[in-house]
Formats: structure tokens, C-alpha cells, sequence
């Protein structure tokens, strides 16, 4: 099985098998995720338009109703840059990802 999970105290596995074009990281928060979030939003929201405006995050945002996980499509970016988003996102530093994993996209419709 190809994946890689991160908990927020554990840095995330790597796996063993080449780059994909596209990957899939999901994130799933803590209980109460709304009302914890406030002080680390602005940062968090800063570094994923960073990714996004440097062209590898193509899309990314909460899961609504609940909002309990966010996904972030990334294109061209390698998991060693993943995993280096993920370690510096306020919402990992901060214990407000309960756990998080990043899956290659077998893209058919790619943008």
C-alpha cells in the first residue's frame, strides 16, 4: 500500500515507491476544529496560497457538514515537500490535526 500518515507529534511516513504526478493529502481535525482554529488561521491559510501560487496546491479546503477533515490536491509537488508543508502548518504544530495522510491521485480529468 502506497500511502504515508502523520499524526501531530510523529513526522509522516514516507513511502517507498515513485513520485506521482498528483497527490492527496487529507487532514482530520480535532473535535471543535472552528473554534480552536481562530489564532492560527491567517498563517495556515498563508502557507497553502503560498503552495497554491507557486502552482503545485491546486485546490484545497475544509469538508463542510461537518467540518471534520480538509483535503489539498497537490499537482507536481514531491512528497518530500508535502511532508515539509505539513510539518510547518500552525494547524499540525498547534495539535489541531488529529492525523493526516497523503495518497497519489490516479488522475483520469486532470485540470
Amino acid at each position: 500500500s502506497f500511502l504515508f500518515c502523520a499524526q501531530a507529534a510523529e513526522p509522516p511516513k514516507t513511502p517507498e515507491k515513485q513520485e506521482s504526478e498528483f497527490y492527496v493529502l487529507k487532514y482530520s481535525y480535532v473535535p471543535d476544529i472552528l473554534e480552536k482554529r481562530g489564532p492560527h488561521r491567517e498563517e495556515h491559510l498563508a502557507a497553502a496560497r503560498k503552495w497554491g501560487q507557486d502552482g503545485k496546491l491546486i485546490v484545497a479546503g475544509a469538508l463542510q457538514e461537518p467540518v471534520d477533515e480538509a483535503l489539498f490536491v497537490w499537482r507536481g509537488a514531491t512528497l518530500e515537500e508535502i511532508k515539509a508543508f505539513v510539518a510547518a502548518d500552525p494547524y499540525v504544530i498547534n495539535g489541531l490535526v488529529a492525523d493526516s495522510v497523503v495518497r497519489p491521485l490516479g488522475a483520469v480529468v486532470p485540470p
